[in-house]
């Protein structure tokens, strides 16, 4: 089977993309990384990609008077790359309802928490708030509502009592890049379907959409 024609979404530094990146290199990962599309002029990402070969496309949202607007110009770009996967990777812009119905099933988010729980913002600084002795990521077919979609991929990481909002983050990254890797290649294989908008793998093995930090692999030993 031909590799899975993908894009993938940013609007920052990119380290996510990197990881994708990293575990498409191979050749036998069933996903090509074939564009790389930036909202922001100047993003960290667009230099990652330039330094793997993939072309990059800057589709600034800012010029843009409508969401609608510039949904049209992102699926253009998409179409005209015959992408078939999309992947948002810390891609800071809320897609319209048509967009995502477009990509149904085809399109995955990151987000950096255990959804359901910590939707939206500052997840890490609630999170501490909450003392809370768990947390992580989680990747998801991507739905209108935001943070919300069938769980592909979750990550567990500790959290520590001496943790900051900056060694958290760095601790759920770690394992962001096993994760959304893992979910890229479990979709790009035909491994997941949705029933009744719940990601079923094939052959019911649960355990591989879990991660976990190498903190919480050594505790269950």
């Amino acid at each position: 089977m031909e590799p899975r024609r993908t894009a993938v979404l940013i609007s920052g530094t990119g380290t996510n993309l990197q990881a994708l990146i990293d575990a498409t290199a191979g050749g036998d990962h069933p996903a090509r990384i074939v564009l790389v599309i930036s909202n922001r002029e100047g993003a960290g990402g667009l230099e990652r990609a330039a330094r793997a070969g993939i072309p990059t496309r800057v589709i600034p949202s800012a010029r843009f008077e409508t969401r609608g607007a510039f949904d049209t110009a992102l699926d253009t770009a998409l179409r005209e790359a015959e992408v078939d996967l999309v992947c948002l990777a810390g891609f800071m812009r809320v897609l319209g309802q048509d967009f995502v119905a477009r990509w149904r099933d085809r399109m995955l988010n990151i987000h950096p928490s255990l959804l359901p729980a910590f939707r939206g913002l500052e997840t890490h600084a609630r999170v501490l708030e909450a003392g809370l002795p768990v947390t992580g990521c989680t990747v998801h077919f991507v739905r209108p509502e935001i943070d919300e979609g069938p769980v592909l991929v979750q990550g567990v990481v500790p959290v520590f009592p001496e943790d900051d909002v900056e060694t958290l983050n760095a601790r759920v990254l770690e394992v962001e890049h096993r994760c959304y890797p893992r979910a890229l290649e479990m979709v790009a294989a035909g491994r997941i379907s949705v029933i009744d908008e719940r990601a079923v793998l094939a052959g019911e093995r649960p355990f591989e959409r879990l991660v976990l930090h190498p903190s919480l692999q050594e505790a269950t030993r």
